[in-house]
């Protein structure tokens, strides 16, 4: 079996923290290492390395630490040099939507005779173009597009994904492959600091910041809440780097001079950071336009960390009925809702909190038994007839 692991190499070199489909890529790495190769795709070249060289750059991208950056940049430099494995490979997972964008890929997989197994995020960008990079919603059809016409199978993260993609793949009269629903578990965290992160309270918000991810609706609220409560107001702090189509959020977070004693911009924050920012919040605000999945949710939830959330289909899927959910239009119910939550007596956070009890996170157990399940099948069912087919 063959990993795409190119995504994971691009992102560690140049740095970047580990977003939600990074974490997804992290677990499958951890969970088919010893028994799969790595895959790198390099100015066109696919380059299958010898299994000690892949087994050498599986072990630098699981590492944690300082060293981490040098250690996959020598491993992945090894494993492109070394001679590419003779060995056949059959199936392919690939966790991440990089490359399938191109024509290339497609056409790799075909004359490799490979058995695709592709993970599908969302379909955001052809639902929601509105709120994604120029362009963006062309690239993603042509990903699906690469999924559907050459997958063996599908991984999604929720019912509302595979709903999506059953959709899209009716409208375009396309083949929807064996498609199996295995939701996320949310990532394991460090430990929490037991003082909190600052001394007043706050609320959170988690995420790139985006249009999608709705952060104007509360920088308006707590412009409000300042006017209000002078600084009695609580902290609200917003935890993500920069996204697209953002300039707005950050003319404000950078130069509302109202809000610079209340509003903290967090750009980069480790897992041990967040760990204890989750912990201590008052609750984590989720007013999201569209999502997947919703991994901050489960976080929050998993650490019993109380949820405000839009009413998204996906949000009852994943946490049924224990968050309070919200339009995410509708400011004035926002701004009641974060105003019960401000008080340590509040009805509707202490109500949470005893829904809370009854939670269950998914556990990446039950995801990889699914998975499993799904490869076990995928081995033994024959793929020609199928990629001349597609």
């Amino acid at each position: 079996m063959l990993i795409d692991v190119t995504r994971q190499v691009q992102r560690s070199l140049k740095g970047m923290l580990p977003t939600g489909v990074d974490r997804v890529g992290h677990a499958y790495l951890e969970h088919y290492a010893d028994r799969a190769t790595a895959l790198l795709r390099v100015a066109g070249r696919w380059v299958v390395p010898r299994p000690r060289a892949s087994q050498d750059l599986f072990a630098a991208l699981l590492q944690r630490g300082p060293d981490s950056r040098r250690r996959i940049a020598w491993s992945a430099a090894r494993a492109l040099l070394s001679p590419a494995s003779e060995r056949h490979h059959r199936i392919l997972l690939h966790t991440g939507h990089s490359g399938l964008d191109r024509a290339r890929y497609a056409s790799e997989i075909r004359r490799r005779q490979l058995a695709p197994i592709y993970f599908a995020h969302d379909l955001i960008p052809i639902t929601h173009p509105q709120f994604c990079r120029a362009g963006e919603d062309l690239r993603h059809r042509q990903r699906v597009r690469t999924m559907l016409e050459t997958g063996k199978a599908l991984i999604v993260n929720s019912q509302a994904t595979r709903a999506a993609l059953a959709c899209y793949a009716s409208e375009h009269r396309m083949r929807l492959p064996e498609c199996v629903v295995a939701p996320l578990a949310p990532a394991a965290l460090a430990a929490p600091a037991e003082r909190p992160p600052l001394a007043h309270d706050y609320f959170l918000i988690l995420g790139t910041i985006e249009p999608r991810k709705n952060h104007m609706l509360l920088l308006n609220l707590w412009r409000q809440l300042v006017r209000q409560h002078g600084e009695a107001a609580p902290k609200l702090v917003v935890i993500g780097r920069r996204g697209w189509k953002c300039e707005r959020e950050m003319e404000v977070l950078s130069h509302c001079t109202s809000l610079r004693r209340h509003v903290l911009h967090v750009p980069r924050c480790g897992d041990l950071e967040l760990s204890s920012w989750l912990h201590h919040a008052r609750a984590l605000l989720f007013p999201s336009f569209a999502e997947g999945f919703g991994m901050p949710l489960v976080e929050a939830l998993s650490l019993g960390v109380p949820v405000i959330a839009s009413d998204l289909p996906v949000f009852r899927e994943i946490a049924g009925a224990v968050p309070d959910f919200l339009d995410p239009k509708d400011e004035p119910a926002w701004q009641r809702a974060i105003a019960n939550y401000m008080h340590p007596d509040g009805t509707r956070r202490r109500q949470q909190l005893e829904r809370m009890r009854s939670y269950m996170a998914p556990s990446w157990r039950e995801h990889f038994e699914t998975v499993d399940a799904l490869l076990d099948q995928c081995l033994h069912c024959p793929i020609r007839a199928q990629l001349t087919h597609g």
